[in-house]
Protein backbone atom coordinates (compact mmCIF):
# COMPACT_ATOMS: atom_id res chain seq x y z
CA UNK A 1 0.00 0.00 0.00
CA UNK A 2 1.25 3.49 -0.86
CA UNK A 3 2.65 5.43 2.09
CA UNK A 4 0.89 8.79 2.34
CA UNK A 5 0.29 11.54 4.84
CA UNK A 6 -3.27 12.38 5.88
CA UNK A 7 -4.10 16.07 5.84
CA UNK A 8 -4.04 17.37 9.41
CA UNK A 9 -7.27 18.41 11.08
CA UNK A 10 -6.97 22.12 10.33
CA UNK A 11 -9.61 24.76 9.80
CA UNK A 12 -9.18 27.68 7.41
CA UNK A 13 -10.81 29.87 10.09
CA UNK A 14 -9.07 30.91 13.30
CA UNK A 15 -12.39 31.95 14.81
CA UNK A 16 -15.80 33.15 13.67
CA UNK A 17 -18.49 35.30 15.24
CA UNK A 18 -22.19 35.09 14.41
CA UNK A 19 -24.54 37.60 16.02
CA UNK A 20 -27.96 37.66 14.41
CA UNK A 21 -27.43 38.59 10.77
CA UNK A 22 -23.84 39.70 11.44
CA UNK A 23 -21.11 37.20 10.64
CA UNK A 24 -17.35 37.60 10.83
CA UNK A 25 -14.54 35.08 10.40
CA UNK A 26 -10.80 35.60 10.74
CA UNK A 27 -9.02 33.25 8.34
CA UNK A 28 -5.43 32.10 8.35
CA UNK A 29 -4.91 33.54 4.87
CA UNK A 30 -5.98 37.01 5.99
CA UNK A 31 -3.77 36.75 9.07
CA UNK A 32 -0.81 35.72 6.89
CA UNK A 33 -1.28 38.81 4.70
CA UNK A 34 -1.62 41.04 7.76
CA UNK A 35 1.36 39.57 9.59
CA UNK A 36 3.58 39.73 6.50
CA UNK A 37 2.72 43.40 5.91
CA UNK A 38 3.16 44.43 9.55
CA UNK A 39 6.47 42.61 10.01
CA UNK A 40 7.72 44.00 6.70
CA UNK A 41 6.67 47.50 7.76
CA UNK A 42 8.60 47.25 11.04
CA UNK A 43 11.72 45.82 9.39
CA UNK A 44 11.80 48.55 6.73
CA UNK A 45 11.35 51.17 9.45
CA UNK A 46 14.34 49.70 11.28
CA UNK A 47 16.40 49.80 8.08
CA UNK A 48 15.59 53.48 7.59
CA UNK A 49 16.88 54.22 11.09
CA UNK A 50 20.35 52.91 10.14
CA UNK A 51 21.81 55.29 7.52
CA UNK A 52 25.17 53.46 7.49
CA UNK A 53 23.50 50.55 5.68
CA UNK A 54 22.85 52.67 2.58
CA UNK A 55 24.93 54.29 -0.17
CA UNK A 56 26.61 57.44 1.07
CA UNK A 57 25.52 56.57 4.63
CA UNK A 58 22.14 58.13 3.97
CA UNK A 59 18.80 56.33 4.30
CA UNK A 60 16.37 56.74 1.36
CA UNK A 61 13.62 58.26 3.54
CA UNK A 62 12.52 59.07 7.07
CA UNK A 63 11.25 56.09 9.12
CA UNK A 64 7.89 57.77 9.63
CA UNK A 65 7.21 57.69 5.89
CA UNK A 66 7.06 53.89 5.89
CA UNK A 67 3.54 54.00 7.30
CA UNK A 68 2.37 55.91 4.21
CA UNK A 69 4.12 53.33 2.05
CA UNK A 70 2.32 50.50 3.86
CA UNK A 71 -1.09 51.93 2.98
CA UNK A 72 -0.21 52.03 -0.72
CA UNK A 73 1.31 48.55 -0.61
CA UNK A 74 -1.88 47.10 0.88
CA UNK A 75 -3.88 48.61 -1.98
CA UNK A 76 -1.36 47.37 -4.51
CA UNK A 77 -1.35 43.81 -3.15
CA UNK A 78 -5.13 43.49 -2.94
CA UNK A 79 -6.09 45.23 -6.18
CA UNK A 80 -3.15 43.90 -8.17
CA UNK A 81 -3.56 40.38 -6.83
CA UNK A 82 -7.24 40.30 -7.62
CA UNK A 83 -7.01 41.88 -11.07
CA UNK A 84 -4.06 39.64 -11.89
CA UNK A 85 -6.13 36.57 -11.04
CA UNK A 86 -9.02 37.89 -13.12
CA UNK A 87 -6.97 38.62 -16.25
CA UNK A 88 -4.32 35.89 -16.03
CA UNK A 89 -6.44 32.97 -14.90
CA UNK A 90 -10.21 33.58 -15.24
CA UNK A 91 -10.59 36.31 -17.86
CA UNK A 92 -13.50 34.79 -19.79
CA UNK A 93 -15.48 34.03 -16.64
CA UNK A 94 -15.16 37.52 -15.16
CA UNK A 95 -15.81 39.25 -18.47
CA UNK A 96 -19.11 37.39 -18.43
CA UNK A 97 -19.65 38.16 -14.70
CA UNK A 98 -18.04 41.57 -14.06
CA UNK A 99 -20.03 42.07 -10.86
CA UNK A 100 -17.96 39.33 -9.20
CA UNK A 101 -14.54 40.88 -9.87
CA UNK A 102 -14.41 42.72 -6.54
CA UNK A 103 -15.60 39.74 -4.45
CA UNK A 104 -12.13 39.18 -3.01
CA UNK A 105 -13.57 37.35 0.02
CA UNK A 106 -14.60 34.48 -2.25
CA UNK A 107 -10.95 33.75 -3.06
CA UNK A 108 -8.80 34.16 -6.15
CA UNK A 109 -5.54 36.11 -5.92
CA UNK A 110 -2.48 36.07 -8.17
CA UNK A 111 1.04 36.59 -6.82
CA UNK A 112 2.25 38.02 -10.11
CA UNK A 113 -0.69 40.44 -10.21
CA UNK A 114 -0.02 41.48 -6.60
CA UNK A 115 3.63 41.93 -7.49
CA UNK A 116 2.74 44.31 -10.32
CA UNK A 117 0.42 46.14 -7.93
CA UNK A 118 3.25 46.57 -5.44
CA UNK A 119 5.54 47.92 -8.18
CA UNK A 120 2.92 50.49 -9.17
CA UNK A 121 2.34 51.48 -5.53
CA UNK A 122 6.07 51.76 -4.86
CA UNK A 123 6.73 53.90 -7.94
CA UNK A 124 3.87 56.24 -7.03
CA UNK A 125 5.23 56.57 -3.49
CA UNK A 126 8.74 57.33 -4.79
CA UNK A 127 7.43 59.94 -7.23
CA UNK A 128 5.35 61.62 -4.54
CA UNK A 129 8.07 61.63 -1.87
CA UNK A 130 11.27 62.04 -3.88
CA UNK A 131 12.66 58.60 -2.95
CA UNK A 132 15.13 56.71 -5.13
CA UNK A 133 13.09 53.76 -6.50
CA UNK A 134 16.00 51.31 -6.56
CA UNK A 135 16.75 51.79 -2.87
CA UNK A 136 13.12 51.36 -1.86
CA UNK A 137 12.90 48.29 -4.09
CA UNK A 138 15.85 46.71 -2.29
CA UNK A 139 14.22 47.31 1.10
CA UNK A 140 10.92 45.82 -0.02
CA UNK A 141 12.59 42.83 -1.69
CA UNK A 142 14.51 42.10 1.50
CA UNK A 143 11.30 41.61 3.51
CA UNK A 144 9.17 40.00 0.78
CA UNK A 145 10.10 36.36 1.67
CA UNK A 146 8.46 36.84 5.08
CA UNK A 147 5.04 37.37 3.51
CA UNK A 148 5.64 34.66 0.91
CA UNK A 149 6.48 32.10 3.60
CA UNK A 150 3.41 32.93 5.68
CA UNK A 151 1.15 33.04 2.63
CA UNK A 152 2.23 29.60 1.41
CA UNK A 153 1.68 28.12 4.86
CA UNK A 154 -1.83 29.62 4.78
CA UNK A 155 -2.38 28.03 1.34
CA UNK A 156 -1.55 24.66 2.89
CA UNK A 157 -3.89 25.21 5.85
CA UNK A 158 -6.63 26.18 3.39
CA UNK A 159 -5.93 22.98 1.39
CA UNK A 160 -5.64 25.02 -1.83
CA UNK A 161 -3.11 25.30 -4.65
CA UNK A 162 -2.09 21.69 -4.11
CA UNK A 163 0.27 19.71 -6.30
CA UNK A 164 -0.14 16.96 -8.86
CA UNK A 165 -0.70 13.33 -7.87
CA UNK A 166 2.36 11.54 -6.50
CA UNK A 167 3.35 8.19 -5.06
CA UNK A 168 6.19 9.68 -3.00
CA UNK A 169 6.00 8.90 0.74
CA UNK A 170 5.36 12.53 1.67
CA UNK A 171 2.35 12.83 -0.62
CA UNK A 172 -0.60 14.42 1.20
CA UNK A 173 -4.26 13.44 0.84
CA UNK A 174 -5.93 16.85 0.78
CA UNK A 175 -9.65 17.06 1.56
CA UNK A 176 -12.33 17.67 -1.06
CA UNK A 177 -11.88 17.32 -4.80
CA UNK A 178 -8.09 17.04 -4.52
CA UNK A 179 -8.47 13.50 -3.15
CA UNK A 180 -10.87 12.27 -5.83
CA UNK A 181 -9.30 12.30 -9.28
CA UNK A 182 -6.05 10.33 -9.42
CA UNK A 183 -6.20 7.76 -12.24
CA UNK A 184 -6.07 4.24 -10.86
CA UNK A 185 -6.48 5.37 -7.23
CA UNK A 186 -9.59 4.79 -5.15
CA UNK A 187 -11.53 8.09 -4.93
CA UNK A 188 -10.69 9.76 -1.64
CA UNK A 189 -7.16 8.31 -1.51
CA UNK A 190 -5.43 10.55 -4.05
CA UNK A 191 -2.11 11.76 -2.59
CA UNK A 192 -0.59 14.93 -3.98
CA UNK A 193 2.61 16.93 -3.77
CA UNK A 194 2.35 19.47 -0.93
CA UNK A 195 3.53 22.13 -3.38
CA UNK A 196 2.52 24.92 -0.99
CA UNK A 197 5.21 23.69 1.43
CA UNK A 198 7.76 23.39 -1.36
CA UNK A 199 7.13 27.05 -2.18
CA UNK A 200 7.23 28.09 1.47
CA UNK A 201 10.65 26.46 1.74
CA UNK A 202 12.08 27.85 -1.51
CA UNK A 203 10.45 31.30 -1.83
CA UNK A 204 10.30 31.93 1.90
CA UNK A 205 13.00 30.20 3.94
CA UNK A 206 15.76 29.61 1.38
CA UNK A 207 15.38 32.87 -0.52
CA UNK A 208 14.94 34.80 2.72
CA UNK A 209 18.12 33.28 4.15
CA UNK A 210 20.05 34.17 0.98
CA UNK A 211 18.85 37.78 1.04
CA UNK A 212 19.68 38.08 4.75
CA UNK A 213 23.19 36.71 4.05
CA UNK A 214 23.68 39.36 1.35
CA UNK A 215 22.28 42.06 3.64
CA UNK A 216 24.77 41.15 6.39
CA UNK A 217 27.54 41.66 3.84
CA UNK A 218 26.48 45.19 2.95
CA UNK A 219 24.31 44.47 -0.09
CA UNK A 220 22.12 47.53 0.49
CA UNK A 221 25.09 49.70 -0.46
CA UNK A 222 24.94 48.19 -3.96
CA UNK A 223 21.56 49.29 -5.38
CA UNK A 224 19.77 46.53 -7.25
CA UNK A 225 21.66 43.58 -5.76
CA UNK A 226 18.89 42.59 -3.32
CA UNK A 227 16.15 43.29 -5.87
CA UNK A 228 17.87 41.26 -8.58
CA UNK A 229 18.50 38.32 -6.25
CA UNK A 230 14.88 38.32 -5.12
CA UNK A 231 13.48 38.42 -8.65
CA UNK A 232 15.81 35.70 -9.88
CA UNK A 233 15.29 33.54 -6.78
CA UNK A 234 11.51 33.79 -6.79
CA UNK A 235 11.23 33.30 -10.54
CA UNK A 236 13.38 30.16 -10.50
CA UNK A 237 11.67 28.76 -7.39
CA UNK A 238 8.19 29.22 -8.83
CA UNK A 239 9.28 27.89 -12.23
CA UNK A 240 10.61 24.66 -10.68
CA UNK A 241 7.66 24.04 -8.35
CA UNK A 242 5.20 24.52 -11.21
CA UNK A 243 6.36 21.16 -12.61
CA UNK A 244 4.62 19.43 -9.67
CA UNK A 245 1.87 21.97 -8.95
CA UNK A 246 -1.65 21.25 -10.18
CA UNK A 247 -2.64 23.64 -12.95
CA UNK A 248 -5.74 25.77 -12.59
CA UNK A 249 -8.83 23.92 -13.79
CA UNK A 250 -9.63 26.27 -16.65
CA UNK A 251 -6.39 25.29 -18.41
CA UNK A 252 -6.97 21.53 -18.13
CA UNK A 253 -8.65 19.75 -21.04
CA UNK A 254 -8.70 16.12 -22.23
CA UNK A 255 -6.03 17.03 -24.79
CA UNK A 256 -4.02 19.05 -22.26
CA UNK A 257 -4.26 17.18 -18.93
CA UNK A 258 -1.35 19.04 -17.34
CA UNK A 259 -2.86 22.45 -18.06
CA UNK A 260 0.04 23.83 -20.06
CA UNK A 261 -0.41 27.25 -21.63
CA UNK A 262 2.41 26.62 -24.10
CA UNK A 263 2.78 23.03 -25.30
CA UNK A 264 0.32 20.30 -24.39
CA UNK A 265 2.87 17.64 -23.42
CA UNK A 266 6.39 17.13 -22.16
CA UNK A 267 7.95 20.32 -20.87
CA UNK A 268 5.24 22.75 -21.88
CA UNK A 269 4.90 25.91 -19.80
CA UNK A 270 2.19 26.59 -17.26
CA UNK A 271 0.78 30.06 -16.69
CA UNK A 272 2.83 30.37 -13.48
CA UNK A 273 6.02 29.52 -15.38
CA UNK A 274 5.17 31.88 -18.21
CA UNK A 275 4.65 34.74 -15.76
CA UNK A 276 7.86 33.90 -13.87
CA UNK A 277 10.15 34.14 -16.91
CA UNK A 278 10.08 37.98 -17.01
CA UNK A 279 11.03 37.98 -13.31
CA UNK A 280 14.05 35.79 -14.04
CA UNK A 281 15.10 38.06 -16.92
CA UNK A 282 14.63 41.21 -14.81
CA UNK A 283 16.56 39.64 -11.93
CA UNK A 284 19.53 38.87 -14.18
CA UNK A 285 19.45 42.43 -15.54
CA UNK A 286 19.42 44.01 -12.07
CA UNK A 287 22.26 41.75 -10.91
CA UNK A 288 24.37 42.65 -13.95
CA UNK A 289 23.65 46.34 -13.36
CA UNK A 290 24.58 46.12 -9.67
CA UNK A 291 27.79 44.29 -10.52
CA UNK A 292 28.75 46.85 -13.17
CA UNK A 293 28.27 49.69 -10.69
CA UNK A 294 29.88 47.79 -7.80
Amino acid sequence: MQAVIAFPDLSSEIFSIDIGTFSFALRWYALAYLAGLVVGWKVIQALMRRPTLWPGDRAPMEPGKVEDLLTLIVLGVVLGGRLGYVFFYQRDYYLANPGEILRVWEGGMSFHGGFLGVIAAGLFFCWKNGVRPMLLSDAMALVAPIGLFLGRLANFVNAELWGRPTDLPWGVIFPGEAAQDCPGIVPGDCARHPSQLYEAGLEGLLLGALLYWLFRRGALKRPGLITGTFLLGYGLSRFVVEFVRQADGQFITPDNPLGHVIGSAGFGLSMGQLLSLPMVAAGLWFLARARAKG
